[in-house]
């Protein structure tokens, strides 16, 4: 892939920026998750200024210095899950330009869902006795990024009301 030094620059600033706030935390979980300070916006942003395209490459890169930051690995395929492909599907809201609030709730659905399947696969046997794995993920998954994608949609939606997306484009 072959992008624009302006789009790289502003790239760079957006995962710095997601970087930092990812270190704000509300609330953590003990096997990885947590409630940040909005964390994810700065990628969501990039992705709805720009497009899928490098909104799901800089969410590659956010999730690769997550690994780096706040490594919970287990399995190679499950480092592959929860952190390039979850947080790469941030991007994912590039397609949703025109509906900002609904492209957000996708891109942090798309990191649920590789994190859900994480939680099914290589996360199991941390379910409580007589809890199906499935759930125990949706519940454990969902709870925190529940909760992100209400602050993340709060966010989104308020941006797009100051006019900031359209801002130097």
């Amino acid at each position: 892939m072959r992008f624009e030094t302006r789009i790289v620059a502003e790239m760079s600033g957006v995962i710095a920026l997601s970087s930092v706030l990812s270190l704000v935390k509300v609330f953590s979980l003990p096997e990885g998750g947590s409630i940040t300070a909005g964390s994810m916006v700065p990628i969501l942003w990039f992705a709805l200024r720009r497009g899928a395209k490098v909104g799901c490459t800089a969410g590659v890169m956010f999730g690769l210095i997550q690994l780096v930051l706040e490594p919970y690995i287990y399995n190679p395929a499950q480092v592959l899950l929860d952190y390039p492909i979850a947080f790469g599907a941030l991007g994912l809201a590039g397609f949703f330009k025109r509906h900002r609030p609904v492209g957000a709730a996708v891109g942090i659905a798309g990191r649920f869902v590789a994190h859900f399947l994480s939680g099914i696969i290589f996360f199991w046997m941390f379910a409580p006795e007589g809890v199906s794995p499935i759930l125990y993920s949706a519940i454990y998954n969902g709870s925190y990024l529940g909760v992100e994608l209400i602050i993340s949609g709060v966010i989104i939606y308020l941006l797009s009301k100051t006019g900031v997306f359209e801002m130097y484009l």
